[in-house]
């Protein structure tokens, strides 16, 4: 890694303009997470320095560059220091998960938010800040829609409320012309570790701890779901990244709902395990997301010069695969 200034924080700090072009270091927050470990791997591939940052080390690969600072419960201040004497200028805010209390999606989405705005408002030159919301900020969606970036958002649980915080809190300092954000709104995600509370996470684990002799028992809804790799969302980051684009909201999917039966389908044959071993039965849609969720993607298209290339059966082998002890 190449050496850095040091320099303090300014306080007279200009954002670099979204047609700037940037070549620095990116601080990935959440760079331990199923989000922020492929995020990493797609700008080192680009050829970015990448400073991975987050409250413990975890599995981080032990040869990558990363600081443990907790940016929630941090000074902005030292955050700002930090972030100028690594030579940041990009972040993505890659942090969050919805297993937890109300409490800590507010500390985790919100307040985490508000702390890394502050520091990049004291820093010589504010980096380039892509901020990872969800599409369940838009609420939920009738059969057949799809949802686009002009949908008002409409969130309706804890979870779809503090990430929707956080989005606002980066576009309206964007239009305040404090900060040079833009905020990208993903669908659930699949592929390599994705978190065992996830719904496919958690069917992979029933899965591997099931007996093929004594069957397994699924309860399925009868909903429709738009699925992404985490790795086509990482290729959106840093295509966000570098994009003449600021201030503006950026829907991801697949841009397909698909029957969660199918899906779970693809998971069984993923695993080997004996789809005739399987029994089913139906329960009302509980999830997060309603019974239909599907992306309009086109945005994405426009300003990112983005699509998905990992199809759901290739996502969903290679996520299982990624599971300890697992063999596709």
């Amino acid at each position: 890694m190449s050496a850095h200034s040091s320099a303090a924080p300014s306080p007279h700090a200009g954002p670099p303009g979204p047609e700037a072009p940037r070549s620095g270091t990116v601080a990935v927050l959440g760079a331990t997470g199923c989000v922020g470990r492929q995020v990493c791997v797609a700008f080192e591939r680009a050829g970015r320095e990448v400073l991975g940052i987050a409250r413990n080390r975890g599995d981080h690969p032990p040869g990558d560059a990363f600081t443990a600072f907790d940016v929630a419960g941090g000074d902005p201040a030292e955050l700002a220091v930090l972030l100028t004497a690594a030579g940041v200028d990009t972040v993505v805010n890659a942090t969050g998960g919805w297993v937890l209390t109300e409490e800590a999606m507010h500390e985790s989405h919100v307040l985490l938010v508000e702390r890394l705005l502050g520091a990049t408002a004291l820093m010589a030159v504010r980096p380039r800040v892509v901020q990872l919301g969800t599409i369940h900020e838009y609420g939920f969606a009738d059969e057949g829609v799809s949802i686009d970036e002009s949908f008002v958002p409409d969130p309706v649980t804890p979870y779809a409320r503090t990430k929707h915080a956080g989005s606002a809190a980066v576009l309206a300092a964007t239009a305040a012309g404090e900060a040079d954000g833009v905020v990208l709104r993903p669908v659930n995600l699949c592929g390599p570790h994705t978190p065992e509370a996830s719904f496919l996470g958690a069917l992979m684990a029933r899965i591997a701890a099931a007996d093929p002799r004594e069957g397994l028992e699924l309860t399925l809804a009868d909903a429709r779901r738009d699925y992404l790799d985490v790795r086509d969302l990482a290729a959106a980051v840093l295509a966000a990244a570098h994009a003449p684009v600021s201030g503006r909201v950026i829907n991801l999917g697949r841009g397909e709902a698909v029957p969660m039966r199918e899906i779970v389908a693809l998971v069984v044959a993923a695993s080997g395990f004996p789809a005739d071993a399987v029994r089913e039965r139906t329960a009302e849609v509980q999830s997060k997301g309603g019974n239909w969720t599907r992306a309009d993607i086109s945005l994405a298209g426009e300003l990112l010069d983005w699509r998905p290339r990992i199809g759901l059966r290739d996502s969903l082998r290679d996520m299982w695969a990624a599971g300890p002890g697992r063999h596709p």
